[in-house]
C-alpha cells in the first residue's frame, strides 16, 4: 500500500509544475499566430513598420518560448520518475502522443524558430513569413499531442485493459486521437493561448499609448491584438460549452462538481451562479440560481437533465460491487494467467476494474470489504466539489470580462479613439494578468474535476504513484517550487526590461546591429577600416 502523504505530495509536486509551466504555454500559442499576422501585413504590404513590430514582439516570444521549453521538459519525467505505476499501467498509449510531440512538433518547433530569429536577413520575405508560420503551426501541433495525451485520462478512448501482461494497450490509434474530449480540449486551450497572446501585446500596447512612446507601432499593435483577441474569445466561449456537452457524457461527476449538483431535481434545472457547497454535507450554502438556465446549457433543451451527485454515488457503489470480482480475477490470474474460470469472471466485470480498484485502498482484502468500505469508495469518487465550482466560476467570469473588454476596444481602436480613452488604456494595462488566471482556473477545473482518478474510471490516482519516502517528495517539491520561482523571476525581469527599452527604431542603433554584414564568399567579413588620405 502506498503512504498516502507520498501521493499527496506527488500530486501537489505535479500540480505546482504544470500551473508553473502553464503560465508560458498560451502566450506562446498566442504570440506565435499574432507574429504571423503581422509579418503577413509585411510582406503583403511592403511597410517596414509591420517588420518593424514583427522583429519587436518576436523578441518577447522568445524569451517567453526559452523559459516555457525549461520549465516543461522536466514534467514528463515526472511521469517516470513519481508515477511509475501509472506509466507501467497506461505506457503503451500515453507515451505514443508524448513521442510524436517530441519528435515532430517540439524538434519542428525548434528548428524553425532559430531561423525565424536569426533568418532575418538571410532568408527572403516570402521565406522568413513560411518559416514564421511554421513555427506557429509547430505550437500547435505540440499542443494538439499533449492535449490527446490527456484527453485519454480524462475519456479513456481507443485502449483496453489486457489481463495477460496486466497493463492498458492501445486498440486505436484513430480514437485516440479523435477522441471527443481530446479535440474539444485542444481547441479550447489553443483558443485561450489566442486570448491570452492577444490581452499582452494590447496591454503592453496600451503600455506605449499612455507613455506616448512608439505610437504608430502601439496603435497597429493594439488593433490587430484586439482584432484578433474578439475572435478568440467568442471562439473560448463557444468551445467551453462544447466541452462541457462532452464533458456531460464522458465525465458526469466533473459536470456535478462545476455545478454544485448535490440532489437529483426535475427538469429544467437552475444554474447556480453563486454557492458554497459544502462536501460533508452534501449541500450548498447561500445560492443564487438562475431558473432553467442549466438544463438549457448542458442539453440545450428545457427539459434535459443531468445526474447529480446523490444518483452517481449510487451508481458508484453498484459499480464498485461490480468491480470487486474483475480485481479478485486478476489476483487469480496473476498466479495462473491461463485460468479459464478467471478469464470468464474478468471478461464478465471488466468494465467496472477501476472501481474495484478504488475500493482497495479501504480493503487490501476484497474477499472481507464491507458495505461502508464500498459506501466511502463511492464518494471518493466525487472530486473536491467546492474548488472545481468556484474554479469554473473564475474562468468563466474572467473569459466574460475579457470579451467585454475586446469589443469596447475594438470599437474604439476602428474609430482611431483609442488615445482619447486613457481609461481603456489603463484597463489594458490592469487586463494582462486576467488571461493566464483564467488559463490556470480552467487547468484546476479540468484535472480536479477529474479525481479520484488518473485515467478516469480506469486507474484510481492512489494506485498510480511510486514509492518514495516523505522526505524525498517534500525535499523534491521544494526544490521545483524555488527553481520555477526562479524561472518566472528570470522571465519578468526580461520582459520588462525589454519591453522598457522598447523596439528598435528604423536607422537607429540596434536596428544597426542587427544589419547583415558584408559578404565575401559566403561568409562575413568586417569592412576594413578607411585610412585617411595623407596631405602632402
Amino acid at each position: 500500500m502506498i503512504n498516502g502523504t507520498v501521493v499527496d505530495l506527488s500530486r501537489l509536486q505535479f500540480a505546482a509544475t504544470a500551473l508553473y509551466h502553464f503560465l508560458f504555454v498560451p502566450l506562446t500559442l498566442g504570440m506565435s499566430f499574432l507574429l504571423a499576422a503581422m509579418e503577413t501585413v509585411y510582406v503583403t504590404t511592403g511597410r517596414p513598420i509591420y517588420r518593424q513590430m514583427a522583429m519587436f514582439w518576436g523578441r518577447l516570444f522568445m524569451i517567453n518560448f526559452a523559459l516555457g521549453v525549461a520549465t516543461g521538459l522536466t514534467m514528463e519525467f515526472q511521469f517516470g520518475t513519481n508515477w511509475s505505476f501509472y506509466s507501467s499501467f497506461v505506457g503503451d498509449i500515453f507515451g505514443a502522443p508524448l513521442a510524436i510531440e517530441g519528435l515532430m512538433a517540439f524538434f519542428m518547433e525548434s528548428t524553425f524558430i532559430g531561423l525565424m530569429v536569426f533568418g532575418w536577413h538571410r532568408l527572403s520575405k516570402g521565406q522568413h513569413l513560411a518559416v514564421t508560420w511554421l513555427v506557429a503551426l509547430a505550437s500547435n501541433l505540440s499542443a494538439l499531442w499533449i492535449l490527446v495525451a490527456n484527453g485519454f485520462m480524462q475519456d479513456p478512448q481507443g485502449a483496453a485493459f489486457d489481463p495477460t501482461t496486466m497493463r492498458m494497450h492501445l486498440t486505436s490509434f484513430q480514437d485516440l486521437i479523435f477522441s471527443p474530449d481530446a479535440q474539444s480540449k485542444f481547441v479550447h486551450t489553443s483558443i485561450a493561448g489566442y486570448v491570452t497572446g492577444a490581452i499582452f501585446v494590447a496591454g503592453v500596447s496600451a503600455y506605449y499609448l499612455l507613455r506616448k512612446r512608439h505610437v504608430d507601432l502601439a496603435k497597429r499593435s493594439f488593433r490587430m491584438a484586439v482584432l484578433f483577441g474578439v475572435l478568440a474569445t467568442i471562439g473560448v466561449v463557444t468551445l467551453g460549452d462544447a466541452l462541457g456537452f462532452v464533458d456531460a457524457k464522458a465525465q458526469p461527476t466533473k459536470l456535478a462538481a462545476m455545478e454544485g449538483l448535490w440532489k437529483t431535481e426535475e427538469a429544467p434545472l437552475p444554474l447556480n451562479l453563486i454557492a458554497f457547497p459544502s462536501q460533508a454535507k452534501q449541500r450548498n450554502y447561500g445560492a443564487v440560481q438562475i431558473p432553467a438556465v442549466l438544463s438549457l446549457l448542458e442539453t440545450h433543451s428545457l427539459y434535459g437533465t443531468v445526474p447529480a451527485i446523490d444518483a452517481l454515488e449510487r451508481q458508484a457503489a453498484r459499480q464498485v460491487e461490480d468491480g470487486i470480482p474483475a480485481v479478485q480475477a486478476l489476483e487469480a490470474l496473476s498466479r495462473n494467467p491461463q485460468d479459464p474460470a478467471a478469464l470468464a469472471q474478468f471478461d464478465a466485470h471488466r468494465e467496472d476494474l477501476g472501481y474495484g480498484f478504488l475500493v482497495q485502498r479501504y480493503a487490501p482484502d476484497l474477499a472481507r470489504v464491507t458495505p461502508a468500505e464500498i459506501r466511502q469508495a463511492a464518494k471518493d469518487s466525487i472530486p473536491p466539489v467546492a474548488a472545481v465550482f468556484w474554479s469554473f466560476r473564475v474562468m468563466v467570469g474572467l473569459g466574460l470580462a475579457m470579451l467585454a473588454f475586446f469589443v469596447l476596444a475594438t470599437l474604439y481602436s476602428l474609430r482611431n479613439r483609442v488615445q482619447e480613452k486613457t481609461w481603456l488604456l489603463k484597463l489594458a494595462l490592469w487586463m494582462i494578468p486576467l488571461p493566464f488566471l483564467a488559463d490556470e482556473a480552467g487547468w484546476l477545473v479540468a484535472e480536479l474535476g477529474r479525481q479520484p482518478w488518473t485515467v478516469y474510471g480506469v486507474l484510481p490516482t492512489w494506485m498510480s504513484a511510486s514509492t518514495h519516502s516523505v522526505g524525498y517528495m517534500a525535499f523534491s517539491l521544494i526544490g521545483f517550487v524555488v527553481l520555477y520561482s526562479t524561472f518566472i523571476a528570470i522571465e519578468m525581469y526580461l520582459m520588462v526590461r525589454t519591453i522598457r527599452l522598447g523596439p528598435a527604431e528604423p536607422g537607429g542603433p540596434r536596428d544597426r546591429e542587427s544589419a547583415p554584414r558584408p559578404m565575401l564568399s559566403g561568409r562575413p567579413f568586417a569592412a576594413a577600416p578607411q585610412v585617411a588620405k595623407r596631405e602632402d
